[in-house]
């Protein structure tokens, strides 16, 4: 076994149960393109189990998601000749013990045996012996193998890291794609004291109100959860809502609202806030999440590029949608569900929504475009074309000290990048 990255050293309780999950996670994902976190919300066998074995099963799928590149390219070496093209079950079985025997911290006996058992469950009991043969070999080289790949490019897509490689050069692109190799800590946004919060969480203040978490465990069972004292959110996600300045008593429009972090810390600092989303189902979570803070807003379910609000808004957020590809560390699904493709599409609709949201700002007003896009096009390229085309709008550069902005999250050119 290697040095575990993403380990998660607690067996599952009912290993055949979890692996199964497991599985099932893995294939919708890579073979049916549907993302992580809806996959486990309708997944009857994930719901099933217990709060261990849940945790189990989605590390283990998500591992295999971040390594699949690497894990890849070590069975390929393993096997004589390709596995036929109607052997994805067996594929995917042998991507969920290589990433056990070498990136989780299992038990390799558990990780081979277990393996065998889930693909003899399938119907696949004539691969078994390949199965076994492939994860021994792994057992015995696997280390040496791992030492060997470029593991950042390997789990990187082409078009990813070209594009990378384009806007940033070879040393940043390759920072980036190593820390998609590890978990995200968890980032709470705070009410008051993020001090006294990362001492009662055993956390880190990160600035602004953000308090970093390494090893949390249930959110729920969190001081603060039950009494609403803060809320989930990436610290980079909580920078632009803040850059917004201070927004006590003003007429608020956060649009593409949901879940609602960001609409509580603009409720928190005292706007009245009007959240719009097309969702209605995203939408209800919203509202629940305010409902436990303590925090009201007004909503609409409505589709941003049809919807008119019939007033202007002292301050506009628009947290537009995008590929996403700044959370990849989060969600290790994303390469193996976005391409090229999408971003030329994304970047229509955020063209769109950024020129509706101007007409809506009132005179010195503030309008904050924001993306979790690692793409330029997604970012200063659509800043940069909208305002050719506006001269009544300025860009305001980001401020080091503003709300917890550090001098690395500034681009030359006054980009919040981070």
């Amino acid at each position: 076994m290697t040095g575990a990255m993403n380990a998660n050293p607690i067996p599952p309780a009912d290993a055949d149960a979890a692996r199964a999950a497991a599985l099932d996670m893995l294939q919708d994902v890579v073979r049916r393109k549907r993302p992580l976190d809806l996959v486990m919300a309708a997944t009857s066998p994930f719901a099933r189990l217990d709060g261990r074995d849940r945790a189990f099963a989605h590390n283990l799928a998500a591992t295999a998601l971040r390594r699949l590149g690497q894990i890849d390219a070590l069975i390929a070496t393993c096997l004589e000749t390709p596995l036929a093209a109607n052997a994805r079950v067996t594929q995917d079985i042998l991507r969920l013990g290589a990433a056990q025997l070498l990136f989780t911290g299992t038990a390799d006996h558990a990780a081979v045996a277990t393996a065998v058992d889930l693909t003899r469950a399938r119907g696949q009991a004539r691969m078994a012996k390949l199965v076994n043969a492939v994860l021994r070999r792994l057992q015995r080289e696997g280390a040496a193998m791992v030492a060997r790949q470029d593991a950042v490019q390997l789990n990187t897509p082409d078009w990813l890291w070209q594009s990378w490689q384009d806007a940033f050069g070879d040393t940043a692109c390759r920072a980036i794609a190593q820390a998609h190799l590890h978990p995200a800590p968890l980032d709470l946004t705070v009410k008051d004291d993020p001090d006294g919060w990362a001492a009662r969480l055993q956390g880190r203040a990160q600035g602004g109100m953000t308090v970093r978490l390494d090893d949390p465990g249930p959110v729920r069972d969190l001081p603060g959860y039950a009494d609403g004292a803060w809320w989930v959110q990436d610290r980079a996600a909580a920078l632009p809502a803040a850059m917004l300045g201070e927004v006590g008593g003003q007429d608020i429009l956060d649009l593409c609202a949901a879940p609602g972090g960001k609409t509580a810390q603009l409720c928190a600092a005292g706007a009245r806030v009007t959240a719009l989303d097309r969702s209605d189902k995203r939408l209800a979570v919203l509202t629940e999440n305010l409902t436990r803070l303590g925090l009201a807003a007004e909503t609409v379910t409505a589709d941003a590029t049809q919807w008119t609000p019939g007033r202007q808004f002292d301050g506009i957020l628009l947290d537009a949608p995008c590929s996403a590809t700044g959370t990849i560390r989060r969600h290790p699904d994303l390469p193996h569900l976005k391409g090229p493709g999408d971003v030329a599409k994304l970047v229509a609709l955020q063209e769109t929504l950024l020129a509706r949201a101007a007409d809506w700002l009132r005179p010195s007003g503030r309008l904050i475009f924001a993306t979790c896009s690692l793409q330029p096009e997604e970012g200063p390229d659509r800043i940069t074309a909208f305002l050719a085309n506006r001269d009544d709008f300025e860009a305001v550069p980001a401020t080091v000290g503003e709300s917890g902005i550090t001098a690395e999250m500034v681009t030359p050119e006054g980009w919040l990048r981070c």
